[in-house]
Formats: structure tokens, sequence, C-alpha cells
């Protein structure tokens, strides 16, 4: 069978085209299902999980080809910017903000955490979870984590703000990190790392789209998005200390907080990864991003081979000649090969509003990128339906599982990967 199914595969992959699969969907409504997650197990790669807002959870034991759909629950609440991530020991963890009395925006407690819930059972079941960062009335938004491949251990950086949408300047937002060395169990006190901080108005003078990476040897990196500027830290002892003064990547015009037509709101917030495969880029730190500098959304990288120190010229991912647009960008570095994959939204040879997703790799530390389409299906994003604010693509040892949102035409949403191998 498996031989049979690669040959069923064979012409479509010839054309650029790979198999998609439907994960997930939702009626028409205000804010359906979006802003998607996608991890494959490291241990065992045939066990993917997915995650979409607010409180949707999926697994699929063969790969993505056929998916298993539930609702999280935790007492702490879920709410939301789910983050799915494997360590190498074939735990499942989901990340998500906190909702504890469960009436959402009536209540003061809503984002009074981040939530980390693990599975090991491959996403069948899911414990109550532990959480960081609680400092009520503070809110705690927009997290991210990574995976050290060394001990497993776990880092995560979020957006703290001191009041949500406060215009008032002396609320204040910023960047934390906590860590886990228990596989979840329980997780550090929360430090600062950014030097500059930001206002609470989740613009672009917000300091927000903190995504941390691990270094080959437990370094732990990250980068975010503040005043069209794009500023990086580091800790090169497994998060215990951090340097006192940040270092600019790049800039990043127009800002994080971007104006997509057709998209209710949309970002270009950075994404950092590291290389920690034996390939000849390991140690080499990526970060992702999108801006207008060319007076329309491209799809951007910088890289750095000396831990962070300097960072080379941006470069352009996306290979259009024309003045389209792309965003959405979500990064990836497959720690096996080394391999670097980015998905984004692209509008490339349609009309109007149409979107497809396209993918781009690279195999050589981001010299060179090839770029292919790999939705089935153009759609047309409705700006009065809450699209979400990002998408996300995950590589292990070559499989490659991207994850994106698709707005329907009754309205709907719907969540899909596609099956994709690149050796």
């Amino acid at each position: 069978m498996k031989k049979l199914f690669i040959l069923a595969l064979f012409p479509a992959l010839m054309m650029g085209q790979y198999k998609n699969v439907k994960i997930g969907e939702s009626a028409p409504a205000h804010r359906g299902i979006c802003e998607p997650s996608i991890s494959i197990n490291k241990k065992d790669p045939q066990n993917v999980t997915a995650g979409a807002i607010l409180d949707r959870v999926f697994y699929s034991n063969d790969g993505g080809l056929t998916w298993t759909g539930d609702t999280l629950k935790s007492s702490y609440g879920v709410w939301g910017d789910p983050v799915l991530i494997s360590d190498y020991e074939g735990n499942q963890y989901f990340f998500h903000l906190s909702d504890p009395t469960g009436k959402n925006w009536k209540s003061e407690e809503i984002l009074d955490r981040i939530v980390c819930q693990k599975s090991t059972d491959g996403g069948r079941t899911w414990n109550n979870g532990s959480y960081m960062g609680l400092d009520h009335p503070k809110d705690q938004d927009k997290q991210w984590v990574a995976v050290d491949p060394n001990n497993n251990n776990l880092y995560a950086t979020w957006t703290q703000f001191d009041k949500y949408g406060s215009k008032d300047t002396a609320d204040k937002t910023n960047i934390l990190f906590s860590m886990s060395t228990d596989r979840g169990e329980s997780w550090s006190e929360a430090i600062q790392v950014n030097e500059f901080s930001g206002n609470c108005l989740d613009g672009d003078s917000t300091t927000e789209g903190a995504v941390p990476a691990v270094g080959p040897d437990g370094e732990v990196y990250v980068a975010w998005g503040y005043n069209e500027k794009i500023y990086f830290n580091s800790s090169l002892d497994g998060g215990k200390t951090w340097s006192k003064t940040n270092v600019e990547v790049a800039d990043q015009p127009g800002g994080w907080d971007i104006h997509v037509p057709g998209l209710q709101r949309a970002n270009g917030m950075p994404v950092t990864v590291c290389d920690v495969s034996d390939g000849p880029h390991r140690g080499t730190i990526y970060v992702n991003w999108v801006d207008d500098r060319k007076g329309n959304f491209d799809v951007w990288f910088s890289k750095s081979t000396n831990k962070g120190k300097s960072w080379s010229k941006p470069k352009k991912i996306n290979d259009d000649k024309g003045k389209a647009d792309q965003f959405f960008t979500w990064i990836s570095c497959d720690p096996v090969t080394g391999y670097l994959y980015a998905v984004f939204y692209d509008r490339r040879d349609l009309q109007g509003l149409q979107t497809d997703v396209y993918m781009a790799y690279s195999k050589d530390g981001g010299k060179h990128w090839t770029n292919e389409k790999i939705n089935e299906k153009t759609f047309t994003p409705n700006p009065l339906v809450f699209f979400g604010d990002y998408n996300h693509i995950d590589a292990y040892n070559g499989m490659v599982r991207p994850i994106w949102t698709r707005m329907e035409a009754d309205g709907g949403m719907s969540i899909w990967t596609a099956i994709i191998s690149l050796q």
C-alpha cells in the first residue's frame, strides 16, 4: 500500500501540487475556526496534532491523512492563541490563553496566565494543565514555545500587557520568558527580556511577536516587533541569564501591524528558528517576517551565524516579480535536515482579493528559495469575519506539514494541511 500511495501522489508532486486534507471546519460565524497550529511528534512522526481557536484540538496517527477532533478543556479556561509543539520524548503540548471564570471578556480574570496542557498519548487525551505568568490584573498574550533538543526543556515567550487596550501612557507591554525543566509540570518565574517597553494598544508600538528558538547547545533566542524594527535577545545558558541589551535584526517598514486588503486585521510579526541539525548551517538563526518596504507586502528573512550578534541584509523569500501581496508567514527549520520551510498566503496571478497558499523551501541556508503553490482551492476572505493572526508549519526529517485557514464561500471557515515530503 505504501508503494501505491507514493505512486498515486507522484503526478501531483511533479506539478508542484500536494494532497490537501481538511482538518476541521466551522459554520458561518463572526469568529470561526482559525489561527491553526500543527505539531509533528518527533518520536513518532505519524502522530500529528493540531489546534485552532478557540478550543479545537485534533490528532492524526497516519501522518495527517485522517483526523479526529475534540474540544480542549481546562479549569484555567481555553481562550485561543493555540500553540502545538512536541518534545523529543513524544509528549505533545498545547499552549493557549486563559479564561478561568468562563465569562471571557465579562471577567477581569481573562488572559491572566499562559496555560500549558500536555498529552502523553498522541493527542487523544490532555491533562488539566499548568501555567506561567500569573500576575493579575496584568494580561498575558501572544505566546509561543520552543523545545530544547538536548534535555526537552520548554522555553516560552509572550507579551505581558499592564492593561490590554489601555491608552494610558503609564501602561506598558513587555516580552516575558519562562521555562520548564520537568516536561511542562511547572514553570519558572517570568522574567523580562526586552530593553524597550511598548504601549498597550495592540499596534506596532506594542512589543509583540515573540517566538523563541533553541540553538544546538541550549542557547535560547527570540525576536519581536516594535516601532518598525525587529529586536532580538539571547540567552547562552539555557534561559538562566539574558543579555541586558537588545540587538536590532532589521527595520520593518510600516511595522508589524499591517493592513492587508480584505482582512479585518493582519500582522507581519517575526518568527525565529535555529538550525540544530548536523548539517552545514548548524547554529544559524533565522528570523522571518512580512513588511511593505517595496510598496506591497512581501515575505522576508534575515540570518545570523554568530549567535545573533549581527544579521544579514533582509532577503525576500517570495519570488514573484509583480506587486501582489504575500502575508501571514511562518517558518520552520527541520531539526534533522536543516532545510527551511516558509508558508504564507499569496495573491500572485490572481484577481482582486483572491488568495492562494504557497510554501517556499531552501536547502542551502536561505541562499536559494523554491516557491510552490500548495493549496488546491483559491479562496476570497471576508473582511467582516475575523481571520486570525497566523498560520503555521512544522517539519521533521523531511516530513512537512503546513496548516492554514480557508474562508468558504458561505462565510464558513476551515483549516487544512498538505501532505509534503522533501529529502
